[in-house]
């Protein structure tokens, strides 16, 4: 297992481009099982968990085949085999998304249930409710969920109980071949609904609306190939912004969009954070002590929970006290100890995490306990004093493609090595996660 050793203080500088989401390129590669025709994805991140949903292409009966160092081509032409298995969706419950796609081309689908993780549980009664309203047969067999229908499914209008992406995204796909008109009232308004909207129209669909709580889908009967670009990478985007505010002497942050990163910035601005924006691209200002501001985590476009570990680490080096609240999911402060052992003076109060701010990080030790977790630990290694090591960093090769050369060629001081210490735990592959 690798770990990333760091040798903290050091400024940042230059330009940085943000890889394509990994949010995106799951449920887009996911709808290239809606038809028979290749469907070509640029600006594809290297990533494990896109490496372990090709894995289960292939498990599926479908192919894949890297066409360029960032180009996708997938082929769906034939899927013999419909069951996702439970040692795939364990690894990685984005799996679930094969679920819609199966089912309205097929008619019969398999998929484990993901159960919970690290973070959490989440669960998927929002996506079963769905596609019963659409007229399948769910049936709960060991494990798995079952869905059937005889010929097409049925077009309704769905009310979501909470807005779930993965819910959202996966009844988008089952209703795009359904017969007659759906809509998903409640539905999730992240960027990436709208971009699985956007390939999924590039491939006939009729789809309306995303991007805001109603998506309006008009069956077709198939759908055909596309070449579609996967967006720039929110998530990594708000990391490096941070980071950079952190510890930057000015940075330029290339393929990235202000516009999916608002609350974010907001957030940045009014503690003191200086930019300059275009359509596609951030500057940070040079660093400068900066105030402390609360935040609660909320469905887009709120403040993300994809972003609160890194949040927290910023708040940390903020010149007084703050807050954050988490209301997205139950167990996502599990990077607080971690964080403490470096310095941090963190209090957890039920969903809430108390920051006394003016924090000065020392070197230590640590273990990342989920994606977005390492990437904060990452961050608070950069500012600190003396040197981190962040063990379990397949983690961070989850949802980060090539990180630590990123920040080396912004001055970061970072290296990647193998843990001697800990050679028997499992990594997801370093196939993809280290590709150039």
């Amino acid at each position: 297992m690798d770990v990333l050793v760091v040798e903290g203080g050091k400024p940042l500088k230059g330009t940085v481009t943000i890889s394509g989401a990994k949010n995106a390129a799951l449920p887009l590669i996911c709808a290239s099982l809606l038809t028979s025709q290749p469907v070509v994805l640029d600006n594809t991140p290297r990533l494990s968990d896109v490496e372990t949903l090709l894995t289960l292409f292939e498990v599926l009966g479908a192919s894949w085949a890297w066409s360029g160092p960032q180009q996708l081509t997938l082929s769906a032409q034939n899927v013999p085999n419909r069951c996702a298995p439970y040692e795939l969706v364990s690894k990685m419950r984005a799996s679930v998304l094969v679920l819609g796609p199966l089912l309205a081309r097929y008619g019969d689908a398999k998929v484990s249930l993901p159960g919970g993780c690290a973070i959490g549980a989440r669960p998927i009664d929002v996506l079963l409710e769905g596609l019963q309203a659409l007229g399948a047969d769910i049936n709960l067999e060991g494990g798995y969920v079952h869905a059937r229908v005889d010929g097409r499914l049925q077009g309704a209008d769905i009310v979501l109980s909470k807005p779930a992406v993965t819910g959202t995204e996966n009844l988008m796909m089952a209703a795009a071949l359904a017969q007659g008109r759906t809509r998903l009232i409640g539905a999730a308004r992240e960027p990436e609904v709208t971009a699985l909207a956007d390939c999924l129209n590039a491939m006939g669909a009729k789809i309306s609306g995303a991007g805001t709580d109603t998506i309006t889908i008009d069956g077709v009967e198939e759908l055909g190939g596309a070449s579609v670009a996967v967006m720039p990478d929110r998530i990594e985007a708000g990391t490096f912004m941070m980071a950079a505010a952190m510890m930057g002497e000015g940075v330029m942050l290339h393929n990235a969009i202000p516009a999916h990163n608002q609350a974010l910035m907001a957030l940045l601005k009014k503690s003191g954070v200086d930019f300059a924006e275009t359509a596609d691209s951030v500057f940070i200002a040079p660093r400068k002590p900066y105030k402390p501001v609360d935040v609660t985590t909320l469905p887009y476009p709120g403040f993300p929970t994809d972003l609160q570990a890194q949040m927290m680490v910023y708040l940390c080096m903020a010149q007084g006290s703050s807050f954050i609240r988490e209301t997205i999911y139950e167990n996502r402060f599990m990077h607080v100890p971690e964080l403490n052992r470096m310095g941090a003076k963190l209090v957890i109060d039920d969903h809430t995490v108390r920051i006394p701010g003016h924090t000065s990080f020392k070197g230590a030790t640590v273990m990342a306990t989920d994606l977005r977790a390492s990437a904060s630990l990452v961050m608070a290694a950069l500012a600190a004093e003396g040197v981190t090591t962040i063990r379990r960093v397949y983690h961070l090769d989850r949802g980060y493609e090539r990180l630590e050369l990123k920040l080396q060629a912004l001055g970061a001081s970072i290296r990647r090595e193998k843990d001697s210490t800990d050679l028997k735990t499992p990594h997801t592959s370093s196939k993809v996660a280290h590709a150039s």
